[in-house]
């Protein structure tokens, strides 16, 4: 997973020597998110598998070999396609393009169908380029480990109580890894060049998994991740919630500077920026999948978190406090010891500058004194999710909503609670200033 080189040819050559080996008990599938995106592999899985026999059956989208071994080609977007598979079972599952899925959701739902009764061995396997929706998650569960690593949490067999791990293993490929293609095509990189930003030419040709490409906010940089510090006790202190039970939670907790600050490196935060300091995110550890926790553990998780602090603000999605035939969840909150206020949920909108979005874009690139807005380097689900976020290809001025956004939203609130000042005061009004024409009286003139 890493550089643009012909990332279907390992995958149709492990299906090739698997089917030779275990014949009729071969049974794959590759997906892709488009049935469009399978025609160039479906085309070079011709080259490879028509010499060996095989044959492809175009009204079952799928090829067949001699000995009853099948390789099938389809297209897989959400949760709702990977359903379909239920029942079904399969030696090989290949996963092209990896970063292209928003979340893993629908892929992971494919590994329940690895299995055989024939005993042939199961395996997943996936190729990707850095960038897209799922950088993110990828980067997380596959780059971060390093080359070769078990799963951290091992599974327990509920047969006999043993228990073991998968592994991942992540096997980097660089242009420089195909001779071949610069022999035969020696204006590749040329091309290549032309095709995309510095940053993701240089991702794609280096397997550079830092590159972030297409960012939502792209003003982001080292410069908005500060060291901690003792947040003085005088300084305003305030909280934004983001409620999830099968999706993560998150709960942010910010200080605001009281005056201008140095924050080490360099990096001087001006008065009213914003701090986050402490971060709890709801998630076991599987982007997307929430601790499914109750609003109560929730407030008391809260509350053992700050104990101690005095928080003046408090702030959550409003949709918390909608009911639906019982107490809210907002309303569980404050009997549980947490109290929150409807957050403004302004994501794009009319209100200019005060967009949510904006403002925390404007708080990002900050001023010529410094970022208006930094987190602490112990916030690492902010620093895993936030900068990696993606525009929605279908209304550019919002995110993504498919990735993981819950930290994003949390922030949005924290953010509105604070405006920025839009710009400098509107001159004082002149003489005429106020006075309005009232269409419903012919040719007069009044204040309004």
């Amino acid at each position: 997973m890493a550089a643009r080189a012909a990332a279907a040819r390992p995958t149709l050559g492990d299906f090739a020597r698997h089917a030779a080996l275990w014949g009729g008990a071969a049974r794959g599938l590759l997906v892709r998110r488009t049935r469009t995106a399978l025609e160039p592999t479906i085309a070079r899985a011709r080259q490879i598998y028509g010499p060996a026999g095989a044959t492809w059956l175009q009204s079952k989208s799928r090829f067949e070999w001699p000995s009853g071994a099948v390789l099938y080609f389809r297209h897989l977007d959400n949760d709702a396609d990977a359903d379909l598979y239920q029942g079904h079972d399969y030696t090989r599952v290949y996963v092209e393009e990896l970063t292209q899925f928003p979340s893993p959701g629908p892929v992971d739902k494919l590994k329940a169908t690895l299995r055989s009764a024939a005993g042939a061995p199961c395996r997943f396997r996936a190729t990707c380029n850095p960038g897209g929706p799922g950088h993110a998650w990828v980067k997380a569960r596959y780059i971060d480990l390093g080359p070769h690593e078990k799963g951290a949490q091992p599974f327990r067999n509920p047969f006999d109580g043993s228990k073991t791990t998968l592994e991942r293993q992540f096997i980097p490929a660089r242009l420089a890894d195909n001779p071949r293609l610069l022999e035969n095509d020696p204006l590749y990189v040329a091309r290549l060049q032309q095709s995309g930003s510095r940053e993701l030419v240089r991702a794609w040709l280096e397997g550079d998994w830092n590159v972030i490409q297409g960012a939502f906010f792209d003003k982001w940089s080292n410069r908005n991740i500060v060291a901690p510090f003792t947040v003085p006790p005088t300084w305003t202190r305030l909280r934004a919630f983001d409620w999830g039970y099968a999706a993560p939670f998150s709960v942010g907790w910010w200080a605001v500077a009281a005056e201008d600050t140095p924050a080490g490196g360099g990096v001087i935060l001006p008065r009213g920026a914003l701090i986050r300091y402490r971060e709890w995110y709801g998630c076991t550890g599987r982007p997307g999948e929430g601790l499914r926790l109750e609003a109560e553990a929730v407030a008391a998780g809260i509350k053992e978190r700050e104990r101690g602090e005095k928080i003046t603000g408090s702030v959550a999605d409003p949709s918390i406090f909608r009911q639906d035939g019982g107490p809210s969840i907002g309303e569980r909150l404050i009997k549980a010891g947490v109290r929150f206020r409807g957050a403004d949920n302004t994501r794009v909108g009319k209100a200019g500058a005060l967009s949510g979005w904006d403002q925390v874009r404007a708080r990002i690139a900050g001023t010529e004194l410094g970022p208006m807005l930094v987190v602490f380097d112990t916030c690492r689900d902010f620093i895993r999710t936030v900068p990696v976020l993606q525009h929605d290809p279908m209304r550019p001025e919002d995110l993504d909503t498919a990735a993981e956004d819950h930290v994003a939203d949390e922030t949005r609130y924290a953010c509105l609670s604070r405006p920025l000042n839009p710009g400098p005061p509107p001159p004082p009004p002149g003489p005429l200033d106020g006075w309005r024409f009232a269409p419903r009286r012919s040719n007069e003139w009044k204040v309004l």
